[in-house]
């Protein structure tokens, strides 16, 4: 019984998959992109944190990322680091985002010449 079920299927498939030929229009409108809200927070070798390139105190960066959330629940998070600063303050950033509900986080780096 399988080895005729297995024939079957070997002789239908084929079958299956044609495709019907259609002659779409043309665009010439270029496809638009809706992009999100990004927030570019960057984090200082001191441990200063910028907020879209103004200066940011660390106690107001959980109601920042929430007023964030709340506007736009799609917004990302570009962080920005100095080589120099410590993985705890990153992670503390990205802990704030977290509790936040922001889950879109990207990490800039500079590319070497």
């Amino acid at each position: 019984v399988m080895l005729v079920l297995l024939v079957v299927f070997i002789i239908t498939a084929p079958l299956l998959t044609q495709a019907v030929k259609v002659d779409l229009p043309k665009a010439t409108a270029s496809a638009h992109e809706d992009k999100p809200e990004a927030i570019r927070l960057a984090i200082k070798a001191e441990g200063q944190l910028f907020w879209n390139d103004q200066p940011a105190p660390r106690e107001q960066l959980a109601a920042r990322f929430a007023e964030a959330a709340r506007r736009n629940p799609q917004v990302e998070l570009h962080l920005r680091a100095d080589r120099k600063v410590a993985y705890e303050k990153v992670a503390d950033v990205m802990a704030a985002a977290q509790r936040a509900s922001i889950v879109k986080i990207a990490f800039l780096t500079q590319p070497t010449p």
